[in-house]
Formats: C-alpha cells, sequence, structure tokens
C-alpha cells in the first residue's frame, strides 16, 4: 500500500517537471520572436508621418518627384495671376476702343479721340497705311479686300500674343498625374524591397513607401487640377477678347468702305476739283493720326 502510494507521487513529479520543462521551451521559442516584432515596430517605422516628415524621409526618386509636381503647381499659379491681369487690360482696352469706333462716321474725326489705343489702333493704322500704299488704283472691292487682309493678320498676330504662356498649363494639367503616379509605383516597390530584406510582412515595414506612394498622387492631382480648370478658364476668357477684335475690324473695314463710297460720291456732287486719289491721301493720313497704339 505504502508502496503504491509512493508511485503515484513519483509519476505526478515526473508529469509536473515535463510540463515546467515544456513551458519553458515554449517561452525561450517565443520571446525572441516577440522582441524581433517589436525592434522592427519601432526601428522601422517613421516617428513622424506629416507631409514634410515624409518628404524628409522619403527616397531621392520619391523626392525629385515631389519637387517637380510642387514646382509645376507653382508654375500654375504664377501663370494664371499673370495672365488674368493681362487679358482683363487687354478686354478692357478693346472694349473702350470699340465703343469710341462705333461713334466715328468718318476716318476723318478718328485723329480726335486719343481714348482710341492698343490693337484697335493697329487696325486703324493697317487701313491707313493700305489706303496710302493704294492711290492710283480705282477698284474699291480690291482695297478693301487688301485692308481686310491686314487686319485679319492683327488679329491673328494678337490672338497668338494673348495665348502665350497657357499652353503650359496644358501641359501640366496632362503630365502631372502620371509624375505622380510614377512616385506612387516607385513608394510601392520600395515597400516590397523592404519586406524581402527583412524577412516579416509586419505594417511597419510597407507604411512608409505606402505613404510616400499617396503623398506623389496627391500632390500630383494638386498640381493637375487647377492647371485643366484655369486653362479653360483662359481659354473662354481668350474666345471673348478674340470675339472683340473680330468686332473692332469688322468696324473699321465698315468705316473705310463708307469713307470709299463717300469719297466716289463726293466729286459729281460737291467737289468736281479735288480728285478721288487727293481725298483718299487724306483720309488715310487722318487714319494713322492716332499715336495710342502698343
Amino acid at each position: 500500500m505504502e508502496l503504491g502510494s509512493r508511485q503515484i507521487r513519483a509519476a505526478r513529479a515526473v508529469r509536473g517537471g515535463v510540463s515546467a520543462g515544456a513551458l519553458f521551451v515554449w517561452l525561450v521559442a517565443a520571446l525572441p520572436a516577440a522582441a524581433q516584432d517589436n525592434v522592427l515596430g519601432t526601428a522601422t517605422l517613421p516617428r513622424d508621418l506629416s507631409p514634410w516628415g515624409m518628404f524628409l524621409n522619403a527616397d531621392p526618386v520619391v523626392k525629385a518627384v515631389l519637387i517637380g509636381l510642387a514646382f509645376a503647381s507653382l508654375v500654375t499659379w504664377t501663370v494664371w495671376l499673370a495672365k488674368s491681369i493681362e487679358i482683363f487690360f487687354a478686354k478692357r482696352r478693346v472694349r473702350a476702343a470699340s465703343k469710341e469706333l462705333a461713334g466715328i462716321r468718318s476716318l476723318e474725326t478718328v485723329q480726335q479721340l486719343a481714348e482710341i489705343q492698343g490693337e484697335v489702333a493697329q487696325f486703324l493704322g493697317a487701313a491707313a497705311a493700305e489706303l496710302r500704299l493704294s492711290p492710283g488704283l480705282v477698284d474699291n472691292e480690291g482695297l478693301k479686300e487688301r485692308i481686310a487682309s491686314r487686319l485679319e493678320r492683327i488679329e491673328a498676330s494678337c490672338g497668338r500674343r494673348i495665348l502665350r504662356g497657357t499652353g503650359v498649363l496644358a501641359t501640366i494639367g496632362a503630365t502631372a498625374p502620371f509624375v505622380g503616379l510614377f512616385g506612387t509605383v516607385w513608394g510601392i516597390m520600395n515597400s516590397f524591397i523592404g519586406i524581402s530584406k527583412s524577412h516579416t510582412t509586419n505594417l511597419a515595414v510597407v507604411a512608409p513607401g505606402i505613404a510616400e506612394a499617396l503623398l506623389a498622387t496627391a500632390l500630383g492631382l494638386a498640381a493637375a487640377i487647377p492647371a485643366v480648370v484655369i486653362y479653360n478658364m483662359f481659354a473662354r476668357s481668350i474666345a471673348g477678347y478674340r470675339a472683340g477684335l473680330g468686332d473692332a475690324a469688322a468696324e473699321v473695314l465698315r468705316l473705310v468702305s463708307r469713307d470709299l463710297e463717300r469719297a466716289a460720291a463726293i466729286p459729281a456732287e460737291r467737289a468736281p476739283s479735288e480728285p478721288v486719289i487727293t481725298r483718299r491721301v487724306r483720309l488715310a493720313d487722318a487714319g494713322a493720326a492716332p499715336r495710342g497704339s502698343s
């Protein structure tokens, strides 16, 4: 009886020793893995995930992409400010000159209007120049066609000048998303490289590259969207400006046509002693009188 009790106590002691040994072995195996995860989490994860902190911790290629997109955004807003001022004053100048031109009955009275400046003054100067170059010609239709051709060239030149600088907005709007996408791809690639080197899928290894990738995407959109909106706004404003130029050119052409018909009718009715050629030159001199053209 006593022998059986001793055997039972010995078996219980053996089982307790085996359980304690197994628990010790498990703790020894688990502690390094937990320590490794803790080290990876504290060593790899950036302390600052603000946009500026992500920029400072970014890969050199991603940094170059972010700097380029920031510069493109700065160019966009600079062009917006400069072209807005230029288009505003150009449209106001054409509108004021066209209003003054609408009240004129003859080129002889143009020299009394100092308000006519800029593009409309160039129209009047071109019409006067063609009148001076055609003193011996009696074909009024050919003369009006040549004047219309001069006015069209001036209108096209003014349109090209006002469009200068808007092409960069179209370029930024078309390319900035793809540049940001390049930074995104590069950041994700760096994330997978970090996973491969650390032999772990811990979020601390993946997070920095993904954050940089998302920052590049956001900055690409921030540069592209305003550029497209501003370009479309300028396209509408410039279309209105060119329409005003067309109206002013048509008014100048009507004024020239009216004077030519009046000059042809005067000799037979009022002043037979003054040839039509002399009246053309006088009208041309009157049309060339404004000096406010720019």
